[in-house]
C-alpha cells in the first residue's frame, strides 16, 4: 500500500494552481499549471489502502485506485498506468472532466479531505502518453465479424475500442465533420484540449477501429441498410436534445441552446469558418442553468470578450457541507465555483425566468425574471417579484432529455422508455435483435465515466451475442445506479 502513515503525516488536499485568471482568459488552454511530481506522490501516500476501497464503488469502472495510488507513491509510473488502463479506456478525459463521485466515495473524506484521485489519475496518463507508454494494442486475430458503432462520444469510442481488441471488424459512424462527439465539438479546450483527444483517436486507428465522419445513420445511410451491411450494430448517440424553456420571447433573435453555442465556439477554435457565428464579444449575456454546461458558457463568454455575464438557476444555492440526506459515500450536492465561475460575472439562485423581452428589431434585450417559490412540490415565479436584466445574448443549458429519433424508421425503431431513453435488456440488447444501446442514449443524461462503463459493458454483451461467449469485462448494467440512488 502507500505509506502507511500517510494519511496521518499530509492532512491537506493540494492540486495544482489554476493560471491567473487574466492570463488564462486570453486563450483557450487548458486553465491548471503544470503539477509538482513531489506533491502528487505526496498525495498518493494519503490513500489509505482501506479494507473496503468505497471509491470503487464510487466509480462505475470500477478503477483500481488504491493500487494505482501506491504505484504513484512508489514511483512506478509505468505500472501505474497498466492498472489504470485496465479498466478506463480513457483516463485523459475522466481525469479531465469527471466530476469524480470516486473522492466523494473515499473514507479518508470521512473526516479529512478526500485524496486526489482525479488529479493522480490524469498526471498518470500524461505522462504515459509524453513517455511513449500508451501503445496500440491490436487484436493477435480477427474474428470475421462487423460491427457499426453509432456515435463516437465516450460511449461509442469505448465500445469500438474493447471490440476492435476483440477481434472484430469495427467501424464508428459520426454525423459531424470529426471523430469525437461531445468530447470534440461539447467541450471547450479549457477544459480538454483536443490533442488529447487526437492522441487517442491515433492510437485507436492503430488497432484498426474504422472512423467514418460526416455520415448521419438515418439519411446517408438508413437504419436498415447499416444492420443489413453489420453483424451487429451499437447505438451510442447520446441524449442530445436539449430541454426547452418555452415561455413567451423563445423565437427572438439571440435566444440560443448552449450547445448551438459551444459547439460554434469549438468549430471556429478548430480553424473552421463558421458563418454568423453565435458570439459573446461586446454582449450582455446571461446564462440559464447551473451545471457544467452552463459553467462551459460563461467561461467560453468571457474568452470572446463579453460585457457581462449572468448565470441564473431556478433552485436553491447548494450549501458548502454535505446535506445530511446524502450522507457519505453517496456524492453530494454541493456548492461548486468551476474555474468559469472565478472569471468574473454573477451567479443568481431562486431565479426563474418568465419572459423573453424584445426591442424594436425583434431581437432580445432583456429577460423578465421573478424569485422561485416552491408550491406543492413545484417551483413557479413568486407573484410580484418581476425584475428585468438586461440581455443581448441568452444561453438556455437546462439539460437534456434524451436521444434524437426522427432519423429513424418504423421497422427498425427501438423502443423509448417514459423518461425519453432508448428501451434495452439487461445486456443492453435494444428491442431489435443484434442492436445494441450504450451510455446517454439508453441511460439518459449522464456523466462521461458511466458512458465509458456502459461502452465497456455493452462491448461485452455484442462480443457474446457474436461469439457465444467474452471474456471483456463488463463494469455496470444498464439497470445500475450511483451509490445510494433508487430507480425514479
Amino acid at each position: 500500500m502507500a505509506d502507511p502513515k500517510g494519511f496521518l503525516k499530509v492532512t491537506e488536499r493540494e492540486l495544482p494552481a489554476r493560471r491567473p485568471v487574466p492570463v488564462r482568459i486570453m486563450d483557450w488552454k487548458e486553465v491548471y499549471e503544470p503539477g509538482d511530481k513531489n506533491v502528487l506522490r505526496r498525495q498518493a501516500s494519503r490513500c489509505m489502502d482501506c479494507g473496503v476501497p468505497f471509491c470503487h464503488a464510487g466509480c462505475p469502472l470500477g478503477n483500481l485506485i488504491p493500487e494505482w495510488n501506491d504505484l504513484t507513491w512508489r514511483g512506478e509510473d509505468r505500472s501505474a498506468i497498466e492498472r489504470l488502463h485496465a479498466t478506463n479506456n480513457f483516463p485523459e478525459f475522466t481525469g479531465r472532466l469527471c466530476p469524480a463521485p470516486c473522492e466523494s466515495a473515499c473514507v479518508l473524506g470521512i473526516n479529512q479531505p478526500a485524496v486526489t484521485i482525479k488529479q493522480i489519475e490524469v498526471s498518470i496518463i500524461d505522462e504515459a502518453f509524453a513517455k511513449g507508454w500508451v501503445e496500440p494494442q491490436p487484436p493477435e486475430r480477427l474474428t470475421g465479424k462487423t460491427v457499426a458503432v453509432v456515435g463516437s462520444g465516450p460511449a461509442g469510442l469505448a465500445a469500438a475500442q474493447q471490440l476492435t481488441r476483440a477481434g472484430h471488424t469495427v467501424a464508428v459512424f459520426e454525423r459531424d465533420d470529426r471523430v469525437g462527439g461531445l468530447l470534440r465539438y461539447g467541450i471547450p479546450d479549457f477544459k480538454m484540449e483536443k490533442s488529447h483527444v487526437e492522441s487517442r483517436l491515433r492510437q485507436m486507428q492503430e488497432e484498426g477501429t474504422r472512423f467514418r465522419a460526416g455520415v448521419e445513420i438515418g439519411k446517408d445511410i438508413t437504419w436498415a441498410e447499416l444492420r443489413a451491411r453489420y453483424d451487429a450494430v451499437v447505438i451510442a448517440t447520446g441524449a442530445t436534445v436539449p430541454r426547452e424553456l418555452a415561455i413567451p420571447g423563445r423565437d427572438l433573435d439571440g435566444v440560443h441552446f448552449a450547445m448551438e453555442y459551444l459547439v460554434e465556439s469549438n468549430r471556429a477554435g478548430a480553424g473552421d469558418a463558421v458563418v454568423n457565428q453565435i458570439t459573446a464579444e461586446g454582449k450582455h449575456v446571461i446564462v440559464i442553468g447551473g451545471g457544467d454546461t452552463g459553467a462551459d458558457c460563461i467561461g467560453t463568454a468571457h474568452r470572446q470578450g463579453a460585457l457581462s455575464v449572468t448565470n441564473l438557476a431556478i433552485g436553491k444555492q447548494p450549501g458548502s457541507e454535505r446535506p445530511d440526506h446524502q450522507p457519505w459515500p453517496m456524492m453530494p450536492t454541493l456548492f461548486e465555483v468551476q474555474s468559469a465561475h472565478e472569471e468574473g460575472g454573477e451567479r443568481k439562485y431562486l431565479a426563474s425566468t418568465v419572459e423573453f423581452l424584445a426591442n424594436d428589431a425583434g431581437e432580445v434585450r432583456a429577460l423578465r425574471v421573478a424569485e422561485t417559490e416552491y408550491l406543492d412540490g413545484r417551483r413557479v415565479p413568486k407573484s410580484g417579484t418581476e425584475r428585468e436584466i438586461p440581455a443581448d445574448l441568452v444561453l438556455i443549458a437546462m439539460g437534456f432529455t434524451g436521444p434524437e429519433t426522427d432519423t429513424f424508421t418504423d421497422e427498425l425503431r427501438p423502443q423509448i422508455t417514459e423518461r425519453g431513453a432508448f428501451v434495452r435488456e439487461d445486456s443492453y440488447e435494444s428491442t431489435i435483435p443484434g442492436v445494441f444501446i450504450a451510455g446517454d442514449a439508453g441511460r439518459g443524461q449522464s456523466l462521461i465515466v458511466w458512458a465509458i462503463a456502459e461502452g465497456r459493458a455493452a462491448a461485452a454483451s455484442v462480443d457474446r451475442y457474436l461469439m457465444g461467449e467474452s471474456v471483456l469485462p463488463a463494469p455496470v448494467r444498464p439497470s445500475d445506479l450511483a451509490i445510494g440512488l433508487q430507480p425514479a
